[in-house]
């Protein structure tokens, strides 16, 4: 199926999440069955209605379990979609071509995450590690933030960032937070003092140049554009949607490729351009996959809002605030508000289309919501 069979034939119509804490009482299974019955009330859909079911490979919930949770009827649709936060817009993409196609006539994505009381992934020493990891753990490079920090050093090495334009990237997204009262970060202002003193991670990432810990959900409702048209809220199009894995990739480091810094999101892009009816320059607002503080200018050089080189002076001059060149992430993001693998980046996306988020964009249209880069990645184009 081609991508202009996709363009506009689809819908969010419906966002639910949990509230967002450091730790949260509930099952990790429970918290999605709260966030899937608050995304389907919100669009006005019965439970009994879902048959499509969209997901990570990471996520511990399974589609049999909620299904059986929340009433759901027979299903004819069920996926998932792998590489943790590089999955996010992946579920809403097949969720759009199942729709689109008449796999499936009510479709939900979900995240559900006890990260900030659960364990880490990588933290496990009875798994044995996968063959490319072989080659970093046990030289040190132990945790996602370790790698990104190799990244980041070749980063400044070659084009001349500085922890100011890491610290616009934290500000802004930290800004944003600050007026979100679902946020975890809100009203707790990031001064550039607080930043530059803030203790190591992983050299040259500080504290506020990583996300946070989370325990939360979130799920979204798919629909076509035709029965969008009837569901209780705003109908936001899934205008385009892409996946990109780039050639000789490896994930988080990138060390094989030619480029390191050519990440999955250039992949992904060229696939999400070519099937759009706008470019980036059209972009009113964008929810950029935030992990961490480097990957928001390898995402905009990715994307085409910059030249390749240029995303760290993008971030000056207040240009990824409220009312600068492309503000981002406007309900706080990953670093500030919830880090939920991204899929926060969705909901915000749809609210800002609405005219319904906490920092709107007056007269938004249109939004750019991307995965994670440095992984094989996915990415939206959502419009009003």
């Amino acid at each position: 199926m081609g991508g202009a069979a996709l363009k506009d034939a689809t819908a969010i119509v419906g966002i639910g999440q949990t509230p967002f804490a450091k730790s949260l009482p509930e099952s990790e299974k429970t918290l999605a069955c709260r966030a899937v019955l608050a995304a389907l009330d919100d669009a006005g859909i019965d439970p009994g209605e879902v048959d499509g079911f969209a997901s990570y490979t990471m996520e511990d919930t399974d589609e049999v379990e909620l299904a059986k949770a929340i009433g759901a009827g027979d299903v004819t649709f069920f996926a998932k979609s792998g590489y943790g936060g590089g999955g996010s817009c992946a579920t809403v993409a097949h969720l759009a071509a199942a729709v689109a196609t008449g796999q499936a006539s009510v479709g939900v994505a979900w995240r559900s995450r006890k990260r900030g009381s659960g364990p880490r992934p990588w933290s496990s020493t009875t798994v044995q590690l996968p063959t490319p990891a072989q080659w970093s753990r046990p030289y040190g490079l132990l945790r996602p933030v370790d790698e990104i920090g190799m990244l980041a050093r070749r980063y400044m090495h070659e084009y001349g960032a500085t922890r100011d334009h890491l610290f616009n990237v934290a500000l802004a997204c930290r800004n944003r937070a600050n007026q979100n009262p679902a946020a975890l970060m809100y009203e707790r202002p990031l001064t550039r003092e607080m930043y530059m003193t803030a203790r190591w991670i992983s050299e040259p990432l500080c504290l506020f140049d990583n996300c946070m810990e989370t325990d939360g959900a979130l799920a979204c409702v798919v629909v076509s554009a035709e029965r969008a048209r009837d569901c209780r809220r705003k109908p936001v199009y899934v205008h385009s949607a892409a996946q990109g894995l780039p050639a000789q990739h490896h994930g988080m480091v990138n060390y094989w490729t030619d480029d390191p810094l050519t990440g999955p999101s250039w992949t992904a892009a060229r696939h999400l351009w070519k099937q759009a009816d706008f470019g980036p320059q059209d972009v009113d607002v964008a929810q950029i996959y935030d992990a961490f503080t480097p990957l928001i200018p390898l995402s905009l050089e990715g994307y085409g809002f910059c030249g390749r080189g240029e995303g760290a002076a993008f971030t000056e001059g207040g240009a990824l605030e409220t009312g600068g060149r492309l503000p981002i992430n406007t309900g706080g993001g990953g670093l500030s508000e919830a880090y939920v693998h991204g899929f926060n980046l969705i909901t915000e996306g749809v609210r800002q289309l609405r005219g319904t988020s906490t920092a709107q964009v007056p007269d938004a249209a249109t939004c750019l919501v991307t995965a994670g880069e440095c992984v094989p990645t996915s990415a939206l184009l959502l419009r009003s």
